[in-house]
């Protein structure tokens, strides 16, 4: 049997392995296994580091998307806040899945990356838009301003 990885529903590139890797380590350390949190921190560091490289800034979306997953990573092993890995590993599996990133489409809502006013109607489209290859902030339908 020979696997057709030109079918958008199973394409194996570095990003895709980046956030394969982070959810089986999300696992492993919501698991309890030695180590696993930190490898986990370790991969995501290498991750912000690799696409800073690859996109020569550390304003770029997907930069900025990698060192905000990773500061909500940090975040997560504070006291009473182990909640915040449960969430990333619901996030990160849909990634995986469903090429959908919930963390991408809040971050383009931010003031720096939005194009439009708010609304309900921009806020409906970014998170209800169907999966994307690619950026979110390249393929979410333009509405009326």
């Amino acid at each position: 049997m020979k696997l057709n990885f030109t079918n958008k529903q199973f394409k194996p590139d570095i990003v895709w392995n980046y956030w394969a890797a982070t959810t089986v380590l999300i696992v492993g350390a919501l698991g309890g296994l030695d180590y696993w949190y930190e490898v986990l921190v370790a991969v995501n560091i290498f991750q912000v580091i690799h696409f800073a490289l690859r996109e020569k800034s550390l304003t770029t979306f997907p930069v900025e998307l990698r060192i905000t997953y990773l500061a909500l990573l940090l975040l997560s092993q504070a006291p009473y806040m182990i909640w915040v890995l449960w969430i990333q590993l619901i996030g990160t599996t849909a990634m995986v899945i469903f090429n959908y990133c919930f963390l991408a489409r809040c971050l383009a809502l931010t003031p720096w990356r939005k194009t439009e006013k708010y609304s309900v109607d921009l806020i409906k489209r970014t998170f209800l838009t169907a999966p994307v290859d690619g950026s979110v902030l390249d393929e979410l339908p333009v509405g009326a301003n």
